[in-house]
């Protein structure tokens, strides 16, 4: 039953502690380079930008490709055949990301109010009645076996998910701090859409507040993806997630390496 599962428990995994400071160093040599100059970081973010909107929208069904994603963000096109929900996912991200990169600079703890400004954006003008707003029904997730907690109990399980933020997240390295806040969130699954969505942008401010880049997850690693988190919710174990998230902030270098030439 997923009562017996509880959000952020456990110490640090020592099993990735290698992990945790190769990314480290490359973060440090990263922190040299900075400032970056205006043209590097505008076209660094821009990709950035495109990506993290395309995949993120794809993992959760959304068919506009990579091209017409780039359209829609940057030329303002409507594509053929595209449902008008689509579009918005595409713009709501767009501005989800502006709002995350706000969030970052201030420092932003991880609290209700933030969780709900970020999925008010993220539907916005797609579900009036529910952006922003906790479920108040009973959900399944299809195709899983897996069953989030009944409505009653969201408030509570956000209660711990929201204290362990303020606490016990600290005590977990920065890495495994992103990728816990992901995976509890998702499991919690507090709205009734945009659970995903929401959850990677939650990961992507924990990363960004300790100057690591965003990490994108690849729709190409969705059933990686979706094995790690049933590897959580019904076992407890955190250890293949928290391995793949290090994986793509590895990853996340590699554009700033392209770039600066380093």
């Amino acid at each position: 039953m997923f009562t017996s599962w509880t959000p952020g428990l456990g110490g640090p995994l020592q099993e990735l502690a290698g992990d945790y400071s190769r990314l480290e160093g490359l973060k440090a040599k990263l922190d040299k380079l900075r400032p970056l100059s205006p043209a590097a970081a505008a076209n660094l973010r821009a990709d950035m930008v495109l990506r993290y909107t395309y995949n993120s929208n794809a993992l959760e069904g959304n068919t506009l490709t990579l091209n017409e994603t780039k359209a829609v963000l940057e030329q303002g096109v409507t594509i053929g055949g595209k449902s008008l929900r689509e579009h918005l996912e595409a713009i709501n991200h767009r501005e989800a990301i502006d709002f995350l990169e706000s969030l970052a600079r201030d420092n932003a703890p991880l609290s209700e109010r933030t969780v709900k400004d970020l999925h008010a954006i993220v539907l916005k003008s797609i579900d009036r009645d529910n952006a922003g707003r906790w479920r108040r029904q009973n959900v399944l997730i299809g195709g899983s076996d897996f069953r989030p907690p009944e409505a009653l109990h969201v408030p509570e399980h956000l209660a711990a998910f929201f204290n362990w933020g303020a606490a016990g997240a600290q005590k977990v390295p920065a890495l495994e701090r992103a990728a816990r806040v992901h995976a509890d969130f998702v499991s919690i699954h507090p709205f009734l859409d945009g659970n995903g969505r929401t959850a990677r942008l939650l990961m992507n401010l924990e990363l960004m507040k300790s100057g690591y880049p965003v990490a994108i997850l690849p729709v190409s690693a969705r059933g990686e993806y979706y094995d790690a988190l049933t590897a959580i919710q019904t076992r407890g174990d955190y250890l293949p997630f928290v391995r793949q998230i290090c994986s793509l902030v590895e990853k996340s270098f590699e554009p700033y390496r392209f770039v600066l030439g380093v």
